[in-house]
């Protein structure tokens, strides 16, 4: 299981992949260590975004709020299976 990091989008970190006026601000970063060792670090997002890590936040919270990016959440959300 992944484990995700929540980073925020900054203005003046923004990638090329990512559209200037996209107003979702909040991102999933994979966390390799404890978000709070990443804690302000500048990271890669799952959709390719240049985020800074909010260690403090939890992505599985962040995750339903409207200000998510669409391409993370899809990307992080869990795989349902076909029992049978």
């Amino acid at each position: 299981m992944t484990t995700y990091a929540v980073g925020f989008a900054r203005p003046d970190r923004r990638s090329w992949a990512q559209p200037v006026d996209q107003p979702m601000s909040w991102h999933a970063v994979e966390a390799h260590r404890p978000a709070e060792e990443l804690d302000g670090e500048v990271e890669l997002a799952v959709c390719g975004a240049i985020v800074q890590i909010w260690g403090s936040q939890d992505w599985d919270r962040v995750a339903g709020g409207r200000s998510v990016c669409p391409e993370c959440r899809h990307h992080t959300a869990p795989v349902l299976r076909h029992a049978g």
